[in-house]
């Protein structure tokens, strides 16, 4: 089940009232900086010297963390790698996948002015400290998959 975007609003409705997880695909560094409480860190993308790259192994640790059947909300720092992860995710074979378009920070027009404010602008709840067993790091690890460096 994909669909359009969800709001931030919704995204935290699901994740109240439906059993949804919140799979969070920024860089480890920003999800250390604030993400939803609760959520799973797989980046889409990693950053390293020369900028971001591919993280090669987003869709095995993904995979190797939840069911294809299991109820996820993906959300990234504007919405462009969330919606790029909820593709990979159902190309995959993941059934009930979500994008908070949004994202964390929100849509920004060329100016950097917030057109469509993202999880944390809106003041939804935000956690510094990932729950045990939700970093990357311990992720990965879990997951068989060794990560060079600090994994962000």
């Amino acid at each position: 089940m994909t669909q359009s975007p969800v709001s931030p609003e919704e995204a935290k409705r699901l994740l109240d009232d439906e059993e949804y997880a919140y799979l969070d695909v920024r860089s480890v560094p920003e999800f250390g900086a604030g993400h939803p409480p609760g959520a799973y860190n797989i980046p889409l993308m990693n950053a390293g010297s020369g900028g971001m790259k591919a993280n090669p192994h987003f869709v095995e640790v993904a995979s190797r963390t939840f069911d294809k059947d299991a109820k996820l909300v993906v959300g990234c720092k504007m919405g462009g790698r969330s919606k790029r992860a909820v593709e990979a995710l159902t190309a995959a074979g993941f059934t009930h996948v979500v994008d908070c378009g949004a994202g964390f920070e929100g849509k920004t027009d060329p100016f950097g002015k917030v057109q469509q404010p993202g999880w944390r602008v809106v003041g939804l709840p935000v956690a510094t400290t990932p729950e045990q067993g939700h970093d990357y790091a311990s992720l990965a690890e879990a997951a068989g998959v060794s990560e060079p460096g600090d994994g962000g």
